[in-house]
């Protein structure tokens, strides 16, 4: 499981032209599965996620954690994308959606996560905080 994270002052999502989700100051996660993922995986994942300490604490250093803020999660296929070889990129890393859905859904529940719609063509509005963006792997 990848995870792009940026920490945000505001984040949405819309789908054909109709908002979906959106949070204040918080966590942006670009969340991408691949084949070997599980849900000890999903969970591992969306507990770092809320224990990143990536926020300013009060001398200005990035010392803490999520605390109240929000969390913004958006499935994410093209994370598993493979470049290696051409021009045209190659996804048979990432997960078939009926096995990505569920672990995404369990991530975005253990997470606390607004989300995105699973599948569907989304765009993303994103004020990137820092900027601040950490791509993490299980």
């Amino acid at each position: 499981m990848r995870a792009l994270v940026q920490r945000v002052s505001a984040a949405a999502v819309e789908v054909d032209g109709r908002r979906v989700a959106a949070i204040g100051p918080g966590l942006l996660v670009l969340l991408g599965v691949a084949h070997e993922d599980d849900g000890a995986s999903a969970e591992r994942l969306a507990a770092k996620v809320r224990a990143l300490r990536v926020f300013d604490d009060a001398d200005g250093r990035m010392n803490d954690a999520l605390e109240g803020r929000e969390i913004l999660c958006v499935s994410q296929f093209t994370l598993y994308s493979d470049t290696r070889r051409g021009n045209r990129p190659s996804f048979v890393q990432a997960a078939r959606p009926e096995q990505a859905e569920p672990l995404y859904e369990l991530f975005c529940e253990r997470a606390g996560a607004k989300r995105g719609v699973f599948g569907a063509r989304m765009t993303v509005e994103l004020v990137n905080e820092g900027p601040v963006t950490l791509m993490l792997e299980t």
